[in-house]
């Protein structure tokens, strides 16, 4: 089974009261509970974390390597900002796809600009839940696909 680490950044704590026009109504629990469930139905475990600190993302991304398979990270407002988390992600070599709720394209100029994409397998923005959903399922068909490769 697939272990996939899943990473919240900074204000997704807040989620279910932030700017729901935006973002939505489920909590970050029920987005967690919604992304173990599909990860499970897979074949893949996945662990949930959040941090409104860039060093907490940092360390969790360098511990990944030889404890989890693949990332998938909502750097939420680092990822406009943060060349240390782009190089964490690069450094571990763990693939990675990169998740937004809301589509970053849509929105103010400054927010289209990814650090993450270009060390990441693919982003997945704009469809609420959805984009984990989405990006769980990506990162275990890339990763089974790779198994399979090098039988």
């Amino acid at each position: 089974m697939f272990r996939v680490l899943v990473l919240h950044g900074p204000n997704l704590n807040l989620l279910g009261t932030r700017e729901e026009s935006i973002y939505g109504t489920q909590t970050l629990g029920e987005i967690n509970a919604t992304i173990e469930k599909i990860a499970l139905e897979e074949g893949a475990r996945v662990e949930a974390k959040q941090s409104n600190s860039e060093g907490d993302l940092v360390t969790w991304i360098q511990e990944a390597h030889g404890c989890f398979d693949a990332i998938v990270i909502n750097p939420a407002a680092y990822t406009h900002t943060s060349i240390a988390i782009r190089d964490a992600l690069l450094a571990t070599g763990l693939p990675t796809v990169e998740v937004h709720l809301s589509n970053i394209y849509r929105r103010e100029g400054f927010r289209r600009r990814s650090f993450i994409a270009g060390v990441a397998l693919g982003q997945i923005s704009g469809f609420g839940v959805q984009s984990y959903v989405l990006a769980v399922k990506a990162v275990v068909a890339h990763l089974t696909n790779t198994e399979a490769r090098s039988r």
